[in-house]
């Protein structure tokens, strides 16, 4: 190439970054979005991707200007996950912010280089996402629910809102690998509180009849809903299954609660969201993915629906209201 032509090329080419002030045009990131429903979606879930984008835009990201969103989303078909998750790296995101389990997961089986960041996972040193919580290692980190650690207090809670119960049905999805491990933790819980507990499992949707069907017959005296996107995604049906036999339910989110759920305790899966805003600005500017700490919750919601109580005939006791964040009228 003639030296002329490869330097007026050059120049061009400096000119054409140059912002109308003579400075460098910002560099645009590619951020990958991985989830069940996207945040076009009429449901709650639509309402915590919208927390993330909130909060990279309290930190000056704006999409468009110098983001650009792709976002994958499996529904209810979580055997779609490898796939989409390889096309956000063939896209050659940035980073990938992956929603509930199994979403980081599964993320993490198809890249070792590109950062992901995750919302809300159970249990990422249990399950072998993270190798601890202060250094994940790797190429993750993000924010904990403690599942794991929650339930056996949501046992307490529920036989402290229910005095006398003394067998609980558990609602798992045995596809999330996670909820084996919540699953030996309310074990422990219940044989310290004397509790029985009628283990069920929900694939799909089409398992919740024969699920329910089975804790009426087993004369359960309340219900633990373990979360996963799924079950999630159909709290209302839940609500709305447990309602029908009588079965006072404890959820881990307060989005079940606002559903019809009986009680809800766990943290704020919103502001987890918006605090993964915060994981993602540290990575574009350069910092590693396993070097950032993962977030534990620091504050736990207790959400009651009193509507829902009335209609099951329970009241609460005194000392458990006085200590509700949220009674829902």
């Amino acid at each position: 190439m003639d030296r002329r032509v490869f330097l007026a090329g050059a120049i061009a080419l400096s000119a054409a970054r140059l912002g109308a002030e003579g400075q460098l045009a910002p560099k645009v990131f590619r951020i990958g979005l991985l989830g069940g429903s996207p945040p076009t979606a009429a449901e709650a879930s639509a309402r915590l991707w919208d927390s993330l984008i909130k909060g990279l835009q309290e930190l000056g990201y704006v999409e468009g200007q110098n983001i650009l969103i792709e976002g994958r989303w499996y529904g209810e078909r979580t055997e779609r996950l490898p796939a989409l998750a390889a096309e956000l790296v063939q896209v050659k995101v940035d980073v990938i912010v992956a929603g509930a389990t199994p979403a980081p997961d599964e993320a993490k089986r198809v890249t070792s280089t590109i950062p992901i960041v995750f919302t809300s996972h159970p249990d990422p040193v249990g399950s072998g996402l993270a190798a601890s919580l202060a250094k994940p290692g790797g190429n993750v980190t993000g924010l904990s629910v403690l599942s794991r650690d929650l339930v056996g207090k949501q046992l307490q809670l529920l036989k402290e809102a229910i005095p006398g119960i003394s067998s609980v049905a558990v609602l798992w999805n045995p596809t999330v690998t996670t909820h084996t491990l919540v699953l030996r933790e309310a074990e422990i819980a219940a044989r310290s509180l004397k509790v029985k507990l009628h283990v069920l499992e929900a694939r799909n949707p089409i398992d919740f009849r024969s699920a329910f069907s089975a804790m009426a017959k087993d004369r359960a005296g309340a219900l633990i809903v373990l979360s996963s996107t799924m079950l999630f995604a159909e709290r209302s049906r839940i609500a709305e299954l447990a309602a029908q036999i009588g079965l006072p339910a404890m959820y881990m989110f307060r989005e079940y609660a606002e559903a019809g759920g009986f009680i809800a305790y766990g943290p704020n899966l919103r502001e987890n969201w918006r605090r993964a805003a915060t994981f993602v600005d540290k990575i574009l500017k350069g910092a590693k993915p396993g070097d950032l700490p993962i977030e534990q919750p620091s504050k736990f919601e207790l959400v009651i629906n009193l509507r829902t109580a009335k209609e099951l005939g329970l009241t609460i006791p005194s000392s458990l209201l006085q200590r509700a964040d949220e009674l829902i009228q």
